[in-house]
């Protein structure tokens, strides 16, 4: 029980610092990606052929970019766009450097949730609104969007779970975080006691956040 006290007394400071970052990089990440990535998954739905804005350039253009991104791994990602990321944010540090690799990684995973998503909903309840003389525009928000709530949380929750995994990565290039935090104390300096909490910070992390995404898709789909 000492010991125990020892370590929270010793590593309890850096412990949630390491936290906020994470918290951090992943709040503001999930943010700007989800307001690129479900406008880029509607419009990726809308202009496939027999679509209502069919346009086979644009399709294949942002189907093409998105296989394209989500083919680089992450760490390739992260060190491929550095002059990038450098020119938008003046960094390639920290929490501030590494927002932009992490928007470019999920907001085209995002997108392709979104896409799966929004083909889930079933056609004949589209063409019925249609026939109805309902405009497209309130199609996509009422019906579209409406009907694939349950799915598009669903996707957002598996892209957060990545996202967290993502930040991990990228504390092993001096983001900061809980990834830092693990392998800069826990695999260089040997702390095992470190690596064990950072782990298990990470499992009740994710396993808390896609508890509430389920039962959020779960009380969606009832109403």
């Amino acid at each position: 029980m000492g010991n125990i006290q020892n370590f929270f007394t010793d590593w309890s400071h850096i412990i949630g610092k390491s936290m906020i970052e994470t918290f951090q990089m992943v709040g503001i990440s999930l943010f700007f990606s989800i307001l690129i990535g479900i406008p880029l998954g509607l419009l990726i739905v809308l202009t496939r052929p027999g679509q209502s804005f069919e346009n086979k350039f644009l399709y294949q253009l942002f189907n093409l970019l998105i296989n394209i991104v989500r083919s680089v791994p992450f760490i390739i990602l992260l060190f491929f766009i550095l002059p990038f990321t450098k020119l938008i944010v003046g960094t390639t540090i920290g929490v501030k450097g590494v927002i932009v690799p992490l928007v470019i990684y999920t907001a085209p995973y995002i997108a392709r949730l979104m896409e799966t998503a929004l083909l889930e909903v079933d056609a004949g309840v589209v063409e019925a609104y249609t026939a109805m003389g309902i405009k497209r525009r309130h199609i996509i928000w009422h019906v579209l969007l409406r009907e694939a709530r349950p799915s598009i949380i669903l996707g957002l929750t598996i892209a957060t779970v990545g996202l967290i995994g993502a930040t991990a990565m990228a504390g092993m290039v001096g983001a900061g975080g809980l990834g830092d935090l693990a392998y800069r104390y826990g695999h260089l300096r040997y702390e095992v006691d470190v690596m064990y909490v950072t782990v298990f910070i990470l499992i009740i992390l994710v396993q808390s956040i896609q508890s509430l995404g389920n039962r959020f898709a779960a009380k969606l789909k009832k109403d």
